[in-house]
């Protein structure tokens, strides 16, 4: 019998659900960059994320002159709501589609709304990607592996939640961001951090290091992509401290519990990870761009020193100036 309180990791084979994965994302990012467009910046691009709730992910209410509206995927009853403060509200079904049919309709809807809002059609972190309303390539949708892909989120998040909870330090929410597609918690050690170098597709090199200011060290899930065949969990800090590559998860996994990279339980493997990932708006999970070489194992609370501060952020005039051109 299942026990309720300690629910089963599901099975999240890569090949299995590739292609929907590549779906969503490019969904996800059309949602994601109507958030950004209508939010106020803050800090480490923290106003970009989508949240896990109990449907499936959400952009949280976003202000739209008098009115809030927000939108949520629906991975139980798969349809995609957008509902608005006024009452009125708009519900999508979540089915094979192209991304182009996925953005008309999406846009549509919120026109027929009153909410106007215009993005950036161009997604982010993704090499020679075709704008939104011209990729009629991407188009499948498997449900369950939705849902599947949904309870592992719900999962992780219980667990980057607790494991947040040990810091008394500047630490991010735990939060998804659409333009890397994983879902990551970033701690701060208050320290400020060598300009980043790092460069992530449809991402201005502003954003980047903005994300990088200071001292980071994150850790989260993410599903494969990119070359990496299987969903990991991963952790990276930036900058790196000498031996971190080397260091081992501690305490090693009894063998049972490593099952193979098809499964996303919290043993998986770390993969080499794509180049630094960053949520394709200016990011802002700390920054939401892992280096993207694999990093083996959990850097120890140590190695994020110094009490946290406020880390104020450097002026975002030219972000703020020109949003949208900043997530080409």
């Amino acid at each position: 019998m299942t026990n309720p309180m300690n629910p089963p990791w599901p099975e999240l084979e890569y090949q299995a659900w590739q292609d929907t994965r590549a779906t969503l994302q490019l969904w996800t990012q059309i949602v994601g960059k109507i958030r950004l467009m209508q939010t106020p910046w803050l800090n480490h691009s923290w106003h970009v994320p989508l949240y896990v709730n109990s449907k499936g992910l959400t952009t949280s209410p976003i202000a739209h002159g008098s009115r809030t509206f927000e939108i949520q995927f629906d991975f139980i009853q798969h349809v995609l709501d957008i509902t608005v403060s006024d009452g009125s509200a708009r519900r999508l079904a979540l089915r094979p589609q192209s991304v182009a049919e996925f953005y008309g309709a999406v846009m549509a809807a919120l026109d027929d709304l009153g909410v106007t809002v215009a993005i950036n059609e161009r997604p982010c972190e993704i090499a020679a990607a075709t704008p939104f309303s011209r990729d009629r390539i991407h188009a499948a949708y498997d449900p369950d592996y939705a849902w599947r892909f949904w309870q592992v989120l719900l999962l992780t998040g219980h667990v980057l939640k607790k494991f947040r909870t040990g810091f008394l330090g500047k630490c991010s929410p735990v939060h998804f961001f659409w333009g890397s597609f994983d879902l990551a918690v970033t701690r701060f050690s208050g320290r400020r951090a060598p300009p980043f170098a790092g460069k992530a597709p449809g991402v201005a090199p502003e954003v980047m290091r903005e994300a990088y200011s200071h001292e980071v060290s994150s850790a989260g899930f993410w599903p494969g992509g990119n070359g990496i065949d299987f969903p990991a969990f991963y952790s990276y800090v930036y900058p790196a401290p000498a031996g971190f590559r080397a260091f081992a998860v501690q305490p090693k996994p009894p063998t049972s519990a490593r099952r193979s990279a098809s499964s996303c339980s919290p043993t998986t493997p770390s993969a080499p990870r794509p180049t630094p990932r960053r949520p394709c708006s200016p990011s802002s999970k700390a920054p939401t761009k892992r280096p993207r070489t694999p990093q083996a194992g959990i850097v120890p609370r140590s190695s994020v020193r110094g009490a946290s501060q406020a880390c104020p952020a450097p002026p975002s005039k030219n972000i703020d100036f020109d949003r949208q051109s900043a997530y080409i």
